[in-house]
């Protein structure tokens, strides 16, 4: 089996990298905090010190990191893994970047004769627990097929989307439904509760015909319970809205429900809520509604 090497060990990073070791990969892996680190290597995972070190013990690099200049640094920077990879290697990031930095990381990983695939994820949290994510996969069909049996590991839904920088542009499409999906269920609990009826009978009911939805299924809940524990933190959502309407404003594509939503989770970033899950996004509904909220947001 291949070596891998992973970087990035947070919510979905974690049990992703965990999942690798139960099915027999070899890891090593390097994460900015310790912690996380030295939980893998209690279930079985060398580390290392730097992504440069992560790349000289692998054979596949992967990435799992939080915005577009986290994984150009830890990829192509004076001590990232370019400078540690050799001819026929593959790295594969499974981050959520803009499509032109993945398309700009392709390049320059060619000029050294490794391969690159853009692999950005949903499912969340549960998902990357479970190995049932959606994963979409940009760059060279050689590439995809060599790496598929990981992916496997990882994910249920693989999808070859086309060449370098297609994933990402699949996954800022997959974001502006979940965003627009979580305010217009943000709407309508909010819309039940302010006319009296049951908002969990609500949801129930919605369930069981044609607005049903994952979102629906996960964050509905969340919304009902005012549990707003991070499956997805708000600020990551709010980080690739802006990939959305930076892209969109390139393309000059018209975007207004995105960028609606987007002001909303600015107002909740403003009341420092963006650690909490994106679906906290009911309790500002709630508040404009002039509403008390069900549970205070935890």
């Amino acid at each position: 089996m291949e070596r891998i090497g992973w970087i990035g060990l947070g919510i979905m990073g974690k049990p992703m990298a965990l999942n690798l070791l139960r099915a027999g990969y070899p890891l090593v892996v390097y994460n900015r905090s310790r912690p996380a680190m030295e939980e893998l290597r209690a279930a079985g995972a060398k580390l290392a010190e730097s992504p440069h070190a992560i790349a000289q013990q692998s054979d596949v690099v992967i990435t799992l990191l939080p915005d577009s200049p986290d994984v150009s640094t830890v990829i192509l920077g004076p001590s990232g893994a370019i400078a540690g990879t050799r001819p026929g290697m593959l790295v594969i990031d499974m981050s959520t970047i803009a499509p032109g930095t993945a398309r700009q990381i392709d390049a320059a990983l060619k000029s050294q004769e490794v391969s690159f695939l853009d692999a950005p994820v949903s499912g969340g949290d549960i998902g990357a627990q479970q190995g049932t994510l959606s994963i979409m996969v940009g760059g060279e069909e050689a590439a995809v097929e060599r790496a598929l049996p990981i992916l496997q590991v990882l994910g249920q839904n693989i999808v070859h989307m086309g060449a370098a920088g297609a994933g990402q542009v699949t996954k800022a499409c997959n974001q502006i439904v979940v965003a627009l999906t979580v305010q217009a269920i943000a709407e309508a609990l909010t819309f039940a509760q302010k006319s009296g009826v049951d908002r969990a009978k609500v949801r129930e009911a919605l369930l069981g015909g044609f607005a049903q939805s994952r979102v629906l299924e996960v964050h509905g809940q969340r919304m009902l319970e005012g549990c707003f524990q991070p499956g997805f933190k708000l600020k990551l959502h709010r980080k690739d809205m802006n990939i959305v309407l930076e892209t969109g404003r390139d393309l000059q594509i018209p975007l207004p429900g995105s960028a609606q939503v987007a002001t909303l989770m600015d107002a909740l970033l403003a009341q420092g809520q963006g650690e909490l899950d994106n679906s906290v996004l009911v309790t500002l509904y709630e508040g404009l509604a002039g509403l008390s909220a069900s549970s205070n947001p935890r």
